[in-house]
């Protein structure tokens, strides 16, 4: 789960693209011009190539002003992120990058392909879109890892807290999950997809129970069939959430294009926890929602990064 305020602006950023297709006029020049240290932050340098790269990526994004200051601002920034997740050990997969800019792609009624036109022209690149992308993942989960690690507490003090606050332990809905992917080999989605979705919809409409299901797929083709095991309301994949949450017991979600093909997830039962670990997993999603709704965690958390930080401008 990406704290509030962050994913939001993270999805804010890449909205503000529009209708890419439409607002990027043809560009010509040559791929790169001379390029110089321009800014070093903790002995990382951001070259004069690179401001120009992301002030041409906040030209699309449609941001005024001095787009060259703001562009070296947000790339020191970027340098302090990048730094802290990988202190914190944070990777963020090329699949789930790439299942993010095929999204964006889709959503704008793109091909990849033609994404990547469209950002070429404007005198950015595929390439540093998804440099974005990854960043903004890693970096909320950088910051839900801080606001964790700044108060650690025992899922029993959790319990007393919440009781001391007048509140009753709470509980949580725990489901038991299956997960069908209609797999499309790589390089075939444009080919494949239309027929997979069909495909996963017809099956969908036949689904009757997830006792039923792998025998259900073995007449299929290139479908597989995980037993995801029971998993609490809170740790829920935000990208199923509302989904799982909207389904009945014995139905399934809708499906979704994916990196792998297409795929829903099936509702195989729920119940209710009020254990201590699920009052715990309650407490901090609900505190974690305050937070992101009442302050800037993460504009704290670069703040502190920022005045630490040794950032040498050239």
């Amino acid at each position: 789960m990406i704290v509030g305020n962050v994913a939001r602006r993270a999805a804010v950023a890449l909205a503000l693209l529009g209708s890419v297709a439409a607002i990027v006029p043809a560009t010509t020049g040559t791929a790169q011009a001379a390029s110089e240290i321009s800014v070093v932050v903790n002995g990382v340098p951001i070259t004069s190539y690179q401001i120009r790269q992301r002030a041409a990526f906040l030209n699309l994004r449609r941001v005024g002003g001095n787009t060259t200051q703001k562009a070296t601002d947000e790339l020191i920034d970027e340098a302090l992120k990048k730094q802290e997740i990988r202190r914190r050990g944070i990777s963020i997969s090329d699949d789930a990058v790439n299942e993010a800019f095929g999204r964006f792609a889709a959503e704008n009624k793109l091909t990849e392909t033609q994404l990547g036109e469209v950002l070429s022209r404007a005198g950015f690149s595929s390439d540093g879109f998804k440099d974005y992308i990854r960043v903004q993942m890693g970096w909320g989960q950088a910051v839900q890892a801080n606001m964790r690690s700044s108060e650690k507490l025992s899922e029993q003090d959790v319990v007393q807290r919440m009781l001391a606050q007048g509140g009753e332990k709470p509980s949580t809905t725990e489901y038991t999950l299956q997960q069908v992917i209609f797999v499309i080999p790589e390089g075939q989605q444009s080919a494949l997809l239309a027929t997979r979705k069909r495909e996963a919809e017809s099956m969908r409409s036949r689904f009757q129970s997830c006792d039923s299901t792998f025998e259900f797929a073995k007449g299929l083709r290139d479908v597989t069939v995980r037993d995801l095991g029971r998993v609490a309301q809170p740790e829920l994949p935000p990208r199923w959430k509302k989904d799982i949450q909207a389904t009945s017991v014995g139905r399934t979600t809708p499906a979704q294009q994916t990196e792998r093909g297409v795929e829903f997830i099936a509702v195989c039962n729920t119940r209710s926890i009020s254990d201590d670990k699920a009052a715990a997993m309650v407490f901090q999603a609900r505190e974690m929602e305050k937070l992101g709704e009442q302050s800037e965690p993460d504009a704290d958390y670069l703040k502190t990064l920022r005045e630490r930080a040794q950032i040498v401008r050239r």
